[in-house]
């Protein structure tokens, strides 16, 4: 992060009769709310966030209780390279630590006493522990990587992960640790799957033990999103839930966008917001968590087929309006194809956490992160994964109960033992597949009674891995745009990839910027991948540890690996160029 990252600008002239609506109130609207007043001088007052639900915080929320049973929809895993993240919840105040400490001071008083590791990431044939020690890549393999890495972004677009690699490399212990690290399916996106391997090339080395990954105190929803909430409340920023915008009106004229006013139901009731040119409108165009169905013990999560939902109708909408508004339709081909159901256990001590302990070598109802990130079951149908992070995850959560909390990245697929796909299972079914797996299964009587579990169906997860193409998603400020910015998770953001607490705060910051033209931007990623030391830190990783001879690092220093790669991998049609 540079000095130009934390440069506090002048207000221009008339900011203070600039009028801020977002639509939808997750990160990256919130993100933007703070730095308008930050950075650019908008009077928290002028600012007013439209949610639909009675909630902020988009993807990142948690609830319940210890006695109904926690509910975590999901969590996004967190490294050193977020500078985004860290320059912002640098001004947040403290959730617990008091007056004078920031969100950053209280997240590394308890990451820098408590680093992450795991002792267990794989396991199979019921509750043993995998041999991770190699990520089983061949030369050839290996090489293709490196092709994808150095390929331009045109050639990759629209091409999936299964059309570009074979079927031998989509069964190695390195596709494992990817996929359920980040969640890919393999007929997603290979361009995405490209912005990852820029984005985290610093984080190979960390892939087989999650020693890179950072976690917080709580839930990301208590540890980040609330505090964030409570600063921007105290600002004066406005939070009007039950707000569902129906569409915006729009002036197209003159080759200039204008929003006019935004259309919505307010509680049902319909309702519009006469917005000046002056004003800004920051869109959240498409959500991953929208039409999330949730179960229970006795009844299965609901797939909600029936709709898209609001943020996605919306989309729809504008981008009947205008080719610069991006193509909702690609990133909705079918639930099939977008989605995963989680799942979030309460557990009280049984010999489900018994064997928890066993597989990490930790107490799960210690103060500590128990699994080091997700435990994968590689030889599960569901593709199951699992995680007991620090405890307690909820600020009230009672000593005597962990919550766990897992997801199935193949859920269209019959279990092992519970013969149903997930989507069909419910609370305690799941709870059996993960106890078979396990080797606990005689144990699950036991089991049952000391635990709930709700499983949470999210039918648009992957929506934004999508295989895409150049103007499938809007830029952040489209060409033209006079005061309509979109953000979130289906924009685009050409030096940063989906998915992360880092790009959505990015998109947030960059809309306001742009928008109120104030001569700064949101914090550039590291630029890790053109660092010899990173590449090479990669290439060891991916070579299982053994470090590259001389002649190789001579090599990339000169160029001359790329020309010798290239002849050596056959061309794919994807990357004739």
């Amino acid at each position: 992060m540079s000095y130009y990252d934390r440069y506090r600008p002048l207000p221009t002239p008339g900011v203070e009769h600039r009028r801020i609506y977002t639509v939808g109130g997750g990160l990256a609207a919130l993100a933007g709310a703070f730095v308008a007043i930050r950075d650019c001088h908008v009077p928290g007052e002028n600012i007013t966030i439209l949610e639909m639900n009675q909630v902020s915080g988009g993807g990142i929320d948690a609830a319940g209780t210890a006695e109904t049973g926690y509910i975590l929809r999901g969590g996004r895993e967190m490294e050193p390279g977020y500078n985004c993240f860290w320059d912002l919840f640098a001004d947040v105040p403290a959730f617990e630590l008091g007056e004078g400490y920031s969100v950053l001071d209280e997240f590394h008083h308890i990451d820098d006493i408590d680093p992450n590791w795991s002792n267990c990431r794989l396991i199979h044939e019921h509750g043993q522990v995998q041999d991770n020690s190699s990520f089983g890549l061949d030369g050839e393999m290996r090489g293709k990587l490196v092709k994808l890495f150095l390929a331009r972004e045109v050639d990759v677009e629209g091409v999936a992960i299964n059309q570009y690699f074979s079927p031998a490399f989509l069964a190695t212990d390195f596709w494992f640790f990817w996929r359920t690290m980040f969640a890919f399916h393999d007929w997603e996106s290979l361009l995405e799957m490209k912005r990852y391997m820029h984005r985290f090339l610093h984080c190979f080395w960390g892939f087989k033990d999650m020693a890179v990954v950072k976690f917080c105190k709580y839930n990301q929803y208590d540890a980040f999103i609330k505090p964030l909430r409570d600063a921007l409340a105290a600002k004066g920023v406005r939070f009007e839930y039950g707000c569902n915008v129906l569409d915006l009106d729009l002036d197209l004229s003159d080759g200039h966008k204008v929003v006019t006013g935004i259309r919505l139901e307010r509680d049902g009731v319909p309702e519009t917001i006469e917005v000046a040119e002056r004003d800004l409108v920051l869109v959240t165009n498409g959500s991953l968590t929208e039409c999330t169905g949730y179960g229970s013990m006795t009844t299965a999560a609901p797939v909600v087929t029936s709709e898209h939902g609001g943020c996605w109708n919306l989309w729809r909408s504008l981008a009947a309006k205008d080719a610069s508004f991006g193509r909702p339709d690609v990133f909705t081909p079918g639930w099939e194809k977008t989605s995963w159901e989680s799942f979030t256990i309460t557990a009280k001590k049984s010999a489900l956490t018994d064997k928890i302990a066993e597989l990490c070598g930790r107490d799960p109802f210690a103060r500590t992160t128990a699994t080091g990130g997700i435990i994968t079951v590689s030889d599960s149908s569901w593709l199951l994964s699992f995680t007991v992070n620090r405890q307690p995850q909820f600020p009230d959560q009672p000593d005597d109960i962990v919550v766990i909390w897992g997801y199935g990245l193949h859920m269209n697929t019959v279990g092992d033992h519970v013969k149903k796909t997930m989507p069909e299972a419910t609370g305690e079914e799941i709870l059996a597949e993960l106890c078979f797996h396990l080797g606990i299964l005689d144990e699950l009587d036991d089991i049952v009674a000391a635990s709930i579990n709700i499983p949470t169906m999210l039918p648009y997860i992957t929506s934004f891995f999508q295989v895409r193409r150049a103007g499938d998603r809007p830029e952040i400020v489209p060409d033209g745009s006079v005061n309509l910015g979109f953000i979130g998770e289906f924009v685009e953001t050409p030096s940063d990839c989906s998915f992360t607490l880092d790009s959505a705060i990015r998109t947030g910051e960059d809309a306001v910027y742009t928008l109120l033209g104030v001569n700064k931007r949101a914090p550039e990623n590291t630029d890790v991948q053109y660092d010899l030391r990173s590449i090479i830190s990669a290439l060891r990783a991916l070579n299982d540890g053994q470090l590259p001879g001389e002649e190789l690092i001579m090599k990339f220093a000169t160029g001359t690996y790329y020309e010798d790669l290239f002849t050596a991998v056959p061309p794919h049609p994807a990357l004739a160029h």
